[in-house]
């Protein structure tokens, strides 16, 4: 479990310096083993008067949620992540959060106010790589859903007009 812990930590770590693995996977999935890790260390800074290490934590632990495989998990990540932001008075915390936000929109499939908010990412920090790869997928993503969409709504008509001369061919 430690080691898996590590291992989180220095993904984590890696993602918010900007070094990737390389692989085009911008969203590594946490499971449960992450997650709890996350939550006892919270648990534990929170008995702490530290409250630089209970907000690395609370981090932490937020970045998992929004990477979690089960959707619940990253609900939470989000509500976690809106209620710091108010918060924040880091302009670098700041940014990080509105990314994570992003990413947790982005994968509860609310694109809109993924992409508002990597927006805002980049007019804080044009250059930052997650960000635009982010922003990347969004927009390769709400095309193919509108492609999708089209191509449900064609299909639909297609069917109504098919029925309609099939109906027709029956009168006559």
């Amino acid at each position: 479990m430690d080691a898996t812990i590590g291992k989180f930590f220095d993904s984590v770590s890696g993602f918010f310096s900007g070094a990737g693995s390389g692989s085009g996977d911008q969203f590594p999935l946490c499971d449960s083993d992450i997650i709890s890790g996350c939550e006892k260390e919270v648990a534990e800074a929170e008995k702490g008067s530290d409250e630089g290490l209970k907000n690395e934590c609370i981090m932490r632990l937020s970045w998992a949620l929004v990477h979690s495989k089960k959707p619940a998990d990253v609900q939470r990540g989000i509500a976690m992540l809106e209620a710091s932001l108010a918060n924040e008075t880091s302009p670098l915390k700041s940014r990080e959060k509105l990314y994570l936000l992003a990413v947790g929109y982005y994968r509860s499939g609310d694109f809109p106010r993924s992409r508002e908010l990597v927006e805002k990412c980049l007019e804080l920090e044009p250059e930052w790589r997650q960000a635009q790869a982010l922003k990347k997928s969004i927009e390769d993503r709400i095309v193919t859903d509108g492609v999708i969409g089209i191509g449900i709504a064609v299909t639909a008509v297609g069917l109504v007009a098919g029925g309609v001369a099939a109906a027709l061919a029956r009168r006559n």
